[in-house]
């Protein structure tokens, strides 16, 4: 089965075609020739990863899928959420915009330096459309947000997330052991088991998406 994801960043290309291999081909949307904005300015992740498949799909009338993710800080009561890709570019506090990533997670270190609540959660939702139907799958992994930067792969906030059960942040990891545990890793799982089924894994999708 051939896949677009609904996405112009190379580094979640490359993270979603080393979890697929051997179960579908994806192709990026420059493959596709396409290298323009597509939208995202609902509220909520899921309704953002809604808007972008449909609008790849509504666009080229191939079966495709998006994925939206949120860092979802505790103490922040739950920010930077959907606003995750330009959160230094919201609110008050205002950051030099020489680099988003940088300015972003600038904005969240400041907003978090006296706070002694770190946990946060990772969440992803992928939304894949076949033949005109729509599906949703979940992925969220919890953590703790770090006092400082630490390590230089992946990318976003990589740097400031330590997942629970783990000494290193995402950007320690190598990306073999990121696609093992992340949040895209889960819920493209999901993903590919629900396509692995003969009637594209109705039950599975019911029972664990909720």
């Amino acid at each position: 089965m051939n896949l677009i994801f609904a996405t112009n960043n190379q580094h979640k290309i490359e993270e979603i075609k080393g979890l697929s291999r051997n179960t579908i081909r994806v192709s990026g949307l420059l493959e596709e020739g396409f290298s323009g904005e597509i939208p995202e300015d609902f509220p909520t992740i899921e309704q953002n990863a809604s808007q972008k498949s449909w609008y790849i799909f509504n666009l080229f009338g191939k079966n495709c899928f998006s994925d939206d993710t949120g860092l979802e800080v505790e103490a922040l009561n739950g920010d930077p959420g959907v606003y995750s890709a330009r959160f230094s570019r919201i609110g008050d506090i205002q950051y030099p915009q020489l680099d988003i990533t940088n300015g972003n997670i600038t904005k969240l270190l400041y907003l978090m330096k006296n706070e002694n609540n770190r946990k946060a959660n990772f969440k992803t939702v992928i939304s894949l459309i076949l033949a005109g139907v729509e599906y949703q799958f979940e992925g969220i992994i919890p953590g703790q947000i770090s006092m400082e930067k630490s390590g230089i792969s992946g990318f976003g906030y990589d740097p400031v997330f330590i997942p629970n059960g783990w000494d290193c942040s995402f950007a320690e990891m190598s990306l073999e052991i990121k696609n093992k545990i992340s949040h895209r890793a889960i819920a493209m799982n999901r993903l590919l088991a629900f396509l692995r089924e003969d009637d594209y894994g109705s039950t599975y999708f019911i029972e664990n998406i909720k």
